[in-house]
């Protein structure tokens, strides 16, 4: 070292020369720097009047760091337990417990719910000053039977025959008329017999299977009384079974005012005599029916 030239500065000084560490004196320096520092984690651990652990030598490693010992590891080791076991804790403390039912919940309470229905009928004081109460529309049985005179006479019911009709049944007697409902016509010609009824060559129940069908078409003859004395004999065309029916009943009726002309009154009081004019409405122009209308739809 002393033969080798010193660089001369230019102003004639010369510059000092410095010492470069080698690979192995710069790893015994580093691992007695982690040695201390380890050292001073293990201090506050270690039990009053107990002396500090002596520093232990740590071969260097071959990149220049010191291994950690096995209880730097388990002090490390325990300090993030302690904190997940922290953070567990507090978990389990707001969780409610599994053995706990939850609260059931209350329905809200309706307002006037438990307030009683208090209706106060018409005509009574609501304030409870009238002990009786009267109904303005009750008819008490004396004043009726007081009340009723000649003229009040109640009406005689329908359903009862009329005992005023006069019709000839002689052997060669015919009553002829025409009766109409939508678009059927019968053609009816009534005639002195037993109560027997062909209609288009065929018996009332076999022409009409419906009972109120046939209730309905015998009526008139029964509200004359003559139903046991006189047949029917009819022929029809057009509608339905529900029209001919009604056409039908419309012709005996006729065909009864022409035997006598008396019943005029009492057949048109009960209906017989007049027409039924519904019928279905016809088609409009832009509609699907009479009323129908196709569905609209705005866009």
């Amino acid at each position: 070292m002393a033969d080798e030239e010193t660089p001369e500065t230019p102003d004639g000084a010369e510059t000092p020369q410095h010492a470069v560490p080698g690979e192995e004196a710069a790893a015994i320096a580093g691992s007695a720097e982690d040695a201390a520092l380890e050292a001073a984690l293990q201090a506050p651990d270690s039990p009053a009047g107990q002396a500090p652990p002596e520093p232990v030598a740590v071969e260097p490693s071959g990149e220049g760091h010191a291994v950690p010992s096995a209880e730097a590891q388990e002090i490390a080791g325990s300090t993030e337990d302690a904190a997940l076991e922290a953070a567990q804790e507090a978990a389990e403390a707001q969780a409610p417990e599994p053995d706990e039912e939850p609260a059931p919940r209350e329905k809200p309470s309706v307002p006037g719910a438990h307030l009683e229905v208090d209706i106060v009928p018409e005509g009574v004081d609501p304030l409870g000053r009238v002990d009786e109460y009267i109904d303005p529309y009750a008819i008490e049985e004396d004043a009726e039977q007081a009340g009723a005179g000649e003229d009040d006479e109640q009406e005689e019911p329908i359903s009862e025959p009329i005992a005023t009709a006069a019709i000839d049944l002689a052997a060669g007697a015919r009553y002829r008329a025409t009766g109409k409902r939508k678009t059927a016509i019968a053609r009816v010609t009534l005639r002195p017999g037993t109560g027997s009824y062909l209609i288009n060559g065929k018996s009332l129940e076999e022409h009409f299977p419906r009972i109120t069908l046939q209730r309905n078409i015998r009526q008139p003859l029964e509200t004359v009384g003559y139903q046991d004395r006189m047949d029917v004999v009819a022929r029809l065309h057009g509608g339905g079974i529900s029209a001919q029916a009604g056409a039908l009943r419309h012709g005996v009726s006729r065909a009864l005012l022409e035997a006598d002309p008396n019943l005029r009154g009492e057949l048109k009081r009960r209906g017989f005599l007049t027409r039924d004019s519904r019928a279905k409405e016809r088609k409009k122009a832009g509609l699907k029916k009479a009323r129908k209308r196709p569905q609209f739809s705005k866009r």
